[in-house]
């Protein structure tokens, strides 16, 4: 039987399966924001993430607002459950394949609350297209040391021989680890999407990209490489 694969996103997972170690190399810190960019009306309100609802939620009742899009199906599940109505969700997860779909009439207002640690694309090209962009940063991922520490343990040790990258924040931050620490044990790489695959690779690695980019896609493709039922 192969060993455990570490999984490094932020939300939580079942833990009954051992072939699964959920350490989170991620922590988010609420920051604070110029709350005057609640006090206009916005055709599209964006959220990226499930994170990005939930820190917002407790100013939405204050934001007026048309209509709603969201990248990826978790998000708008989430949505969902706190009431909030989703008029957009593109069949790809990820900022590239939202803007192939997503439309707009020139001059929208669109408003974007994010992490701090957010790829630039969505905001410019959004603006490149004619939309009156306001972008806040709720938050910020920081890198959860201890955990990451403990992987590297668990990949010496061999108790585990896999590692699922969910970011390439989380990524970046274990190569850097692993390379203070001096030693290059064997182990199979995973990512959830290209830009943490490509992190992955810049960093001397293979990795297999999950086929959706989920944390159930990127389960779904391990257990597919690795025969797993």
């Amino acid at each position: 039987m192969s060993a455990s694969v570490i999984m490094t996103q932020s939300s939580s997972m079942p833990t009954e399966d051992q072939r699964w170690i959920h350490l989170p190399f991620i922590k988010l810190e609420p920051l604070a924001f110029d709350d005057s960019v609640l006090n206009r009306s916005y055709t599209w309100i964006v959220f990226s993430s499930k994170n990005a609802v939930r820190y917002f939620l407790p100013y939405l009742s204050l934001l007026r607002y048309e209509k709603v899009a969201v990248i990826g199906e978790k998000t708008q599940r989430f949505c969902e459950q706190h009431g909030i109505e989703v008029d957009f969700c593109p069949e790809d997860f990820s900022q590239e394949g939202f803007l192939d779909k997503f439309t707009f009439k020139e001059g929208a207002s669109i408003f974007i609350p994010s992490s701090k640690a957010a790829r630039p694309i969505l905001e410019e090209v959004l603006k490149e297209r004619g939309a009156d962009v306001v972008k806040i940063d709720l938050y910020e991922p920081v890198e959860h040391q201890q955990n990451i520490l403990y992987a590297i343990k668990l990949l010496k040790e061999q108790s585990a021989d896999g590692i699922a990258f969910a970011s390439s924040s989380s990524a970046e931050n274990f190569f850097k680890a692993l390379k203070r620490c001096q030693v290059q044990p064997d182990f199979e790489c995973y990512a959830i999407g290209q830009p943490t695959y490509e992190t992955v690779r810049k960093n001397g690695y293979d990795a297999v990209i999950a086929r959706k980019q989920t944390i159930d896609g990127l389960i779904y493709t391990i257990k597919e490489s690795r025969n797993l039922k």
